[in-house]
């Protein structure tokens, strides 16, 4: 174990900026706001590296930790914590959920995204920590553990395991046993969450189609935005840039040829129509999207069978001009 702070040893006056050193050191960048700042701020962290993953342990007095978009976008390890919360209640926020953590129950937290974590009076909660890259699960299956995890049949068994976890590791301090039992913690881990993300297959197909519509619907709302890209929509729907390509081939269309399609849809309507007559064929490309006019003319053709001339012609009359 290692000692990272005890705030008994410091004066009253330093033991805010101390917690955020401590609090920096052992997790991810995030906001720390003291319950009393004025008042008694005291707390003790330690820690337990266990080969690749760790262990880390806060008690003290009432705290929230806000992590931001601002925090996320400066970066860190892609991790994630499961965490006991050992004494007091946690209230605990991610991804549009809220949760009352009580006292010998686990909670998720994607470090990877946004969150709040708060508890009132004296609390203590114990993390195990482990990358992404080593729990071996994708993001989807962790954010759709993070809600069902007592629906897990391993969940006692973890929640045990985690409890006596920092007992055990410290007579392990230093020892090759110390890592396989991070190892062997990090399996638990993989399994509760793998269990607790299986669902029943008819609704997890309704969920990805809830979610496919809900993205087909954003995407037709801001297709006449330049920066329209597919990471931006995957962020803005909290998913992998694999997972939305998925999305899109169980329903056999390649992302960005729909996205152009609906493209190619919306300047078909806008050269047709007669409140568009005085602006270019150019103009309306570049609307959606298509700064090239060589490049539009003959994705034009390709899907309908004319040039946009040609199109806006047609529907112009015989005795127009273009």
């Amino acid at each position: 174990m290692t000692l990272l702070l005890d705030t008994a040893t410091l004066r009253r006056q330093d033991r805010s900026e101390a917690f955020f050193a401590a609090m920096m050191s052992a997790s991810v960048p995030s906001r720390v706001e003291h319950e009393d700042p004025q008042g008694d701020v005291y707390a003790r962290m330690d820690f337990w590296q266990l080969g690749a993953p760790d262990l880390f342990r806060n008690e003290g007095s009432g705290i929230r930790l806000v992590r931001t978009p601002k925090h996320v976008r400066i970066g860190a390890p892609e991790r994630l914590a499961l965490a006991v919360q050992v004494i007091g209640t946690g209230l605990f926020s991610q991804a549009g959920c809220d949760q009352r953590v009580h006292t010998g129950e686990l909670m998720l937290v994607d470090l990877t995204a946004p969150y709040e974590f708060a508890w009132r009076g004296h609390g203590a909660s114990q993390a195990f920590q482990i990358d992404y890259q080593d729990l071996g699960l994708s993001v989807e299956t962790v954010r759709a553990a993070a809600q069902r995890l007592p629906h897990s049949p391993l969940y006692e068994l973890v929640l045990h395991h985690l409890t006596v976890l920092a007992t055990v590791s410290d007579s392990l301090k230093d020892s090759r046993s110390g890592a396989m039992l991070g190892a062997a913690t990090t399996q638990l881990v993989r399994a509760l969450l793998t269990s607790a993300a299986e669902d029943d297959d008819d609704q997890h197909l309704a969920m990805a189609d809830v979610l496919f519509a809900r993205i087909t619907w954003y995407v037709r709302q801001h297709l006449a935005d330049p920066d329209l890209g597919p990471a931006r929509i995957a962020a803005q729907h909290n998913i992998s840039l694999r997972y939305l390509y998925k999305l899109f081939a169980k329903h056999q269309l390649s992302f960005e040829q729909w996205v152009i399609g609906e493209r190619l849809e919306r300047a078909r309507r806008d050269l047709a129509s007669p409140a568009n007559r005085n602006r270019s064929i150019a103009a309306i490309a570049a609307q959606w999207g298509f700064l090239d006019p060589g490049h539009f003319a003959r994705r034009f053709r390709r899907a309908h069978g004319m040039t946009p001339q040609e199109w806006r012609q047609l529907h112009r009359g015989p005795d127009s001009r273009t």
